[in-house]
């Protein structure tokens, strides 16, 4: 047997005067035993719909179940049929379809745009780059995309293109993609230098305003990987598609689970690659009412906290005095925060919140001067260090706006681990150790009644100058060869 395949529905839609290839009917692919052994192969889907629960969908849900590598994956067969996944809200793509579209050419002053993608490739070659992006997202064999100029060009519509209904010269084009698709290994290896044992991709964002590590612990991260064997490579979203040349992805960019963060993580994770954080910790530390669930649980004492929802607003306080910290589910950095002081302020503030989110957590207001930080890897402390209140302000960052940047967050102060509450530590790895093994930075307060935790951060911040203000490099190294630890661990080393 071939080591690739091409699906369809009905082999007379592969013409006479298309290339000598393995092609399958659909049918025989699900029905004949052949095909459900373990054996690699590399499936490509051209079947004639894809729709939910039709026979291209089943060829794409098998395929994966088989381990067979295939294209589209049933993950690309959901995405096609939301538009809010390719809803251009990506900045660098969202950037490149504007430089390309909004250059002005002979003749073209239309609104509207079709681009026809095989395999990554199109018949324009200023659009080529755009095209492989496209194709690093929305892994289709055929596909074509409609942008439309709302302002500035958007994709309008993303959907598949099917083998039966090209014309002559998409036939052509077809088919030169498709031998230059196949001439390529499914998975191209990096060239490796023999001074590293992995390659290590560091997920950041160089736009982000407040990312979890600054530029110089980046780079302390580059350094500290090289002395470790490990090639540490900065990448953004834009290098998805070359996620799967890497060993690890470590993930220092704020994460959430509608954002892409999540999406590199579970591609990572399906790879077989060391990930932090996994998405299992990412899904867990993002929802505060996960959290607070979780927590509550496992008898780890929180803020008084009531999940809101419409029907208990009105209830809520008789049950929490005032002020009441009002917080949507999956806020990060203080963000998503908000402290009311009477009724009015919190029917208010519910209102504007519920739009965006149909549970909301209402919590005790616990000031105290600085909150702990208890940094955490593999189940071990790292570092813990307080962080001390935005100036004149109730939290470490102060997001009013027309605040200046150097008073938006507040001092800090860092501690060895050893000098550091012991109440405080025990707490922070209780807490942690019920999300998983990752790296985590464990919020508390310190009060009159004893030690709270706040939150779980699956994505805690190291920076340069902050966090490493006692460990200095070594807390890059620490986190560096925990990685290289779990890559020895899957390479059975």
């Amino acid at each position: 047997m071939a080591d690739h395949i091409i699906l369809v529905e009905n082999p007379t839609e592969w013409k006479p005067h298309f290339p000598k290839l393995p092609v399958v009917a659909a049918k025989d692919y699900l029905a004949k035993p052949e095909y459900s052994t373990g054996r690699s192969l590399r499936v490509l889907n051209l079947c004639r719909s894809y729709r939910y629960l039709s026979v291209g969908y089943y060829c794409s849900l098998l395929a994966e179940a088989r381990r067979h590598r295939v294209i589209p994956s049933v993950r690309t067969l959901n995405d096609l049929s939301r538009k809010s996944i390719y809803s251009l809200d990506v900045e660098d793509l969202d950037d490149h379809v504007q430089q390309v579209l909004g250059k002005p050419r002979p003749g073209f002053t239309a609104t509207a745009f079709e681009l026809d993608i095989f395999f990554g490739q199109c018949a324009a070659k200023e659009l080529q780059e755009l095209a492989r992006q496209l194709f690093d997202a929305f892994r289709s064999p055929l596909l074509r995309v409609e942008f439309r100029l709302q302002g500035k060009w958007r994709i309008a519509t993303l959907k598949a293109l099917h083998l039966h209904s090209l014309s002559a010269e998409q036939e052509e084009m077809f088919l030169g993609a498709l031998a230059a698709y196949l001439s390529r290994r499914w998975r191209q290896p990096r060239v490796r230098s023999s001074n590293y044992r992995y390659d290590l991709a560091m997920l950041h964002n160089p736009k982000e305003a407040m990312p979890p590590s600054n530029p110089k612990g980046l780079q302390q991260f580059i350094k500290i990987g090289r002395e470790c064997g490990v090639n540490v490579e900065l990448v953004e979203k834009k290098d998805f598609g070359r996620l799967a040349e890497f060993d690890a992805l470590f993930i220092r960019e704020t994460t959430g689970i509608d954002h892409y963060t999540y999406t590199f993580a579970k591609k990572a994770e399906s790879e077989g690659m060391v990930v932090i954080d996994d998405p299992d910790s990412i899904l867990k530390c993002t929802n505060k009412v996960y959290l607070d669930e979780l927590l509550r649980t496992h008898r780890v004492r929180t803020p008084k906290t009531v999940i809101v929802r419409r029907d208990n607003l009105e209830r809520v306080d008789g049950e929490i005095d005032y002020p009441i910290v009002l917080k949507i589910p999956d806020g990060s950095f203080s963000r998503g925060v908000f402290k009311v002081n009477d009724r009015t302020e919190l029917l208010d503030m519910a209102a504007k919140l519920f739009k965006s989110s149909d549970l909301l957590l209402a919590q005790e207001f616990l000031y105290t001067e600085f909150d702990w930080r208890v940094g955490i890897l593999n189940k071990t402390p790292l570092f813990v260090c307080q962080y001390f209140m935005s100036k004149e302000h109730w939290q470490i960052y102060n997001h009013e706006p027309g605040q200046k940047t150097g008073n938006r967050a507040g001092d800090f102060k860092t501690f060895r681990v050893e000098d550091a509450p012991e109440v405080v530590v025990k707490t922070a790895l209780k807490a942690a150790n019920l999300i998983g093994n990752g790296l985590y930075g464990v919020d508390l307060k310190q009060t009159d009644k004893g030690v709270v935790v706040i939150e779980v951060n699956d994505n805690p911040n190291i920076d340069h100058g902050i966090e490493d203000a006692v460990l200095k490099e070594n807390l890059y190294r620490t986190i560096v060869e925990d990685i290289v630890w779990r890559l020895d661990r899957k390479r059975g080393k």
